[in-house]
């Protein structure tokens, strides 16, 4: 069986001999000891994950003194309480927060080293269950890294298995629904077969990455990393390396890759770069481009003169803006792009078929626009986005580019969510005394016709939907939390699963339709 690399531990996981004496522990020389033969010698990972400031995010030095000292359960990962004294283990905390001395190479070789299959993997010729193969859910438990597989008619759990180690951004279906892929902070990739209920196998295709996109054929899966500067692109049939793209700019400036998006009606990836002031389009035509970057004397065709020019796969088409965006959404046509920069206080509209920004938005408050959903209202296209650091909802017509309603809520959200068959958008509270709310909004009027507070006290966050709509799947997002089943229509509660701090729930039929009320 794959060895479940990622998910063994957090930390340490060898109860090895007593730490040192002395007045000033070394939490270096303390991670060598202890750590390094699970974590690396360069903290970037082994049988347990990286131990870098950009895997950890956002988890305090207090929290990691906790592990350290008592370990993680149903892991590998053994507390080191009764063999390293306080000083000591606040010593590896502080070390493992540091930043790297160096930034790490990750090349193809790297890459393809890491790659394991799953020898028990037997691809099923149908679905090894009686369930809708479309109605699938899959719920990511970060509690204790799993991802849970529920029917979307009965809501049984048909499996559940163990994912890499901090799973971040969306997991990416295969066209057919057939297949899913994971990633995790550090850069694992897990391929994971629904019909069979099995995994197939994993690859690290970074050391620190920012979410996955599925090409609009299914070949071929892009990963943004941030460490190092690219973007790996997999094929899907097998994990292995298809190409590892340097991000650089135009000037020659490296960047962390923010974001990357298919965009199917395109055949290409889009990605946000997060350190210069481009957007890049990769295609995933092998017919694409020519792409010029340089002087062109003659565009007729068969005649084209020109400096650097990329045509063909993985082709790269710059696209230069004001300054870099963090985030972006797509309009249904996928021609026009909608993102924000690092400041979070306005938005920009890219035109991708004339390559060039069209409209400002004012949208302060840091819009989350990875969350953002359109629908029809009054016979024109809106869209909608929440913000992470303002309690409102900008409403934004899709034609005029005007924002046509801020709608105030009880404070920041992270997440929007709706569907075709509803009337209604479910926006949480993520942040703030009111985190334990989730505003349900009519459509057409914009107004909040109920706010649920099904967990007081706790946060609750992320509705997804059932492939027909008539459910509606919230998450209480904590380590005893739950997946609250409502009725989209009456907004009752029809059933409660338990669950280990579910954070996203991911419908089979929803995502590969790219329904309108989901982000994708």
């Amino acid at each position: 069986m794959i060895r479940h690399i990622v998910l063994s531990s957090l930390l340490a996981t060898t109860p090895a001999c007593a730490g040192s004496s002395g007045a000033a522990p070394s939490g270096a020389a303390l991670f060598t000891e202890h750590c390094a033969s699970c974590h690396g010698e360069a903290r970037l990972g082994g049988t347990g994950p990286a131990l870098i400031p950009e895997t950890l995010g956002r988890i305090k030095p207090e929290a990691l003194q906790v592990v350290i000292a008592k370990g993680r359960v149903a892991t590998q990962m053994a507390g080191f309480a009764e063999t390293l004294s306080a000083d000591e283990i606040a010593a590896v905390a502080a070390f493992i927060g540091e930043p790297l001395a160096e930034t790490p190479e990750w090349h193809e070789a790297d890459i393809a080293a890491t790659r394991e299959i799953n020898a028990d993997y037997r691809p099923a010729t149908a679905p090894v269950f009686t369930a809708d193969p479309m109605n699938i859910t899959l719920v990511v438990e970060t509690g204790d890294h799993h991802v849970s597989v529920l029917d979307g008619d009965t809501f049984a759990v048909l499996d559940r298995f163990a994912t890499p180690f901090a799973v971040h951004g969306g997991p990416k279906f295969s066209p057919d629904g057939r297949f899913v892929f994971i990633m995790s902070r550090d850069g694992w990739v897990q391929k994971y077969d629904i019909w069979s209920l099995a995994e197939v196998g994993r690859v690290r295709a970074g050391l620190n990455s920012r979410n996955i996109a599925m090409s609009h054929d299914g070949k071929w899966l892009a990963v943004a990393n941030y460490l190092p500067n690219t973007l790996t692109i997999l094929s899907t049939e097998d994990l292995s390396v298809a190409r590892v793209i340097d991000v650089k700019g135009h000037d020659g400036t490296p960047s962390r890759v923010s974001a990357v998006y298919q965009a199917p009606d395109r055949k290409s990836f889009v990605l946000a770069l997060k350190d210069v002031p481009e957007i890049w389009e990769v295609a995933t035509d092998p017919d694409a481009g020519p792409f010029h970057e340089g002087f062109v004397h003659s565009f007729e065709k068969g005649m084209e003169e020109s400096l650097a020019a990329e045509q063909g796969l993985f082709a790269r088409r710059r696209i230069a803006l004001a300054a870099p965006i963090d985030d972006f959404f797509f309009d249904p046509g996928y021609r026009n792009l909608i993102g924000t920069n690092r400041e979070g206080d306005r938005g920009v509209v890219v035109n991708l078929d004339v390559g060039r920004e069209i409209a400002d938005l004012p949208l302060p408050g840091m819009p989350h626009l990875g969350s953002g959903i359109s629908w029809m209202r009054d016979g024109r296209r809106v869209m909608a986005t929440p913000h992470l650091k303002e309690g409102v909802l900008s409403v934004i017509d899709m034609k005029s580019w005007e924002v046509v309603e801020t709608i105030q809520t009880d404070g920041p959200g992270f997440f929007l969510r709706s569907h075709d068959n509803s009337p209604y958008v479910w926006a949480d509270v993520f942040f703030g005394p009111h985190k334990d709310e989730m505003h349900v909004i009519d459509k057409q009027t914009l107004k909040i016709v109920k706010t649920l507070n099904p967990a007081p006290g706790k946060t609750v966050a992320h509705t997804e939907f059932t492939r027909d709509g008539r459910y509606a799947l919230v998450s209480v997002w904590e380590d005893e939390g739950a997946v609250i089943v409502y009725d989209a229509k009456t907004l009752e509660e029809v059933k409660r699963l338990p669950m280990r701090k579910p954070s996203g729930k991911y419908n089979v039929w929803n995502k590969i339709t790219f329904e309108d009320g989901t982000s994708h």
